[in-house]
């Protein structure tokens, strides 16, 4: 293997795989509530109250639009940014903790 660009490369796809699937979560859950999907249904339960915590700390940044039926939450939004954003940190933390010594990272 070449010497540029080592890394821990499983911690990084940890990383992403878990920021991956809260991003689903909560993107799930914009899509659901914009849409309108029935809160009777056990699945929508289910994907609200997993999402709803990681949700929790943006929620009241900005008014949501909407209906009561189907509402634009932009907390949601939000959420995905901000965890996209920790996520890509993170990654890149890991990427300069863990490369050898004396070696650049190679470019994405």
């Amino acid at each position: 293997m070449n010497e540029e660009g080592r890394y821990n490369f499983r911690a990084a796809a940890v990383v992403g795989f878990i920021v991956g699937v809260v991003d689903i979560f909560v993107a799930a859950r914009f899509l659901g509530k914009l849409l309108g999907a029935s809160a009777q249904s056990a699945f929508v339960n289910f994907l609200y109250a997993v999402s709803g915590p990681l949700v929790a700390p943006f929620q009241g940044i900005f008014g949501n639009g909407g209906s009561k039926a189907n509402s634009f939450e932009t907390a949601d939004l939000v959420a995905i940014v901000v965890y996209s954003v920790i996520g890509w940190g993170l990654v890149m933390l890991i990427r300069i903790v863990t490369a050898p010594r004396g070696t650049k990272p190679a470019t994405s």
